[in-house]
């Protein structure tokens, strides 16, 4: 298939992105975002559910591929809970926690030692505000995540959140925006790019795709072109889990996109077949 005009990116058809994946497991990774992704969306986190199927899928993928690994905004711990898959390595709070498969706790990024509280502290005192303005605050440790899916007026909680980006900023916090959410965490470190790469490292690879449906989701797949110009992949393959949400680049950039959570499990059933 030709370029894509506005990236150059190959763009791949579903069967190309199959015969890419099945080729050579023993050398090729899985990795996957975890909300929005695995599991549908939904308003407040702690509702959402990874299906009995998709952990079934990841589980037998896991004993025929080099590497299947989720990369979550969550905490690393817990997306090892949602997903419910013991045997697979998970990086957490975007790249701040690494979580190898039958570890029980995870490692930190050391980028960040001593500032683990920075984004908590910034943001003592405030609940009450935030509820008023229509935000949630989950605190997910070195990362503190605002709300607004499902708000009385969200347009509002959205402005509100912008506003509370640009102090976070100028108190030297780096905001993180995603799909009806604000992340504030400590600048340096982490990231879904430095996941992909931590994952990857000391792994004898030469395919690697990535799925995912947010902006953050990006960083990971232009990471894993990163390793192929860099010649440590041959392949990247880049999957757009895309939907009435989702970011118009996502699709842009993707070698395949796919319709919502069921679009990424089904192409891992065909994998697993």
């Amino acid at each position: 298939m030709s370029p894509d005009p506005e990236t150059g990116e190959r763009r791949l058809s579903r069967s190309e992105v199959l015969e890419a994946l099945r080729a050579n497991p023993a050398r090729t990774a899985i990795l996957s975002d975890v909300d929005g992704t695995l599991a549908p969306i939904v308003v407040r986190p702690e509702q959402a559910a990874v299906s009995v199927r998709a952990s079934e899928l990841l589980t037998a993928l896991s004993e025929r591929y080099a590497l299947v690994a989720c990369i979550s905004g969550r905490r690393a711990l817990e997306a090892r809970r949602l997903v419910g898959v013991e045997d697979i390595a998970y990086a957490g709070n975007h790249g701040f926690e690494l979580l190898l498969a039958g570890e029980q706790a995870p490692t930190y990024d050391p980028a960040i030692e001593g500032r683990e509280r920075q984004a908590a502290e910034f943001l003592a005192g405030q609940d009450g505000q935030l509820t008023a303005a229509g935000l949630r605050r989950e605190d997910k440790g070195p990362i503190q995540a605002l709300h607004w899916r499902g708000a009385a007026d969200e347009r509002a909680a959205a402005e509100r959140a912008h506003e509370i980006a640009a102090e976070a900023g100028r108190a030297g916090l780096e905001p993180r925006w995603g799909r009806k959410v604000l992340e504030l965490r400590p600048v340096g470190g982490g990231g879904k790019d430095a996941a992909v790469a931590a994952l990857l490292a000391g792994i004898d690879v030469s395919t690697a795709a990535y799925a995912g449906d947010d902006r953050t989701d990006l960083d990971a797949c232009r990471r894993l072109r990163e390793l192929c110009d860099e010649g440590r992949l041959t392949r990247a393959v880049c999957i757009g889990v895309v939907s009435n949400e989702a970011p118009p680049e996502l699709a842009e950039e993707s070698s395949l996109a796919v319709e919502g959570p069921e679009g990424w499990i089904d192409l891992l059933a065909e994998l697993a077949a």
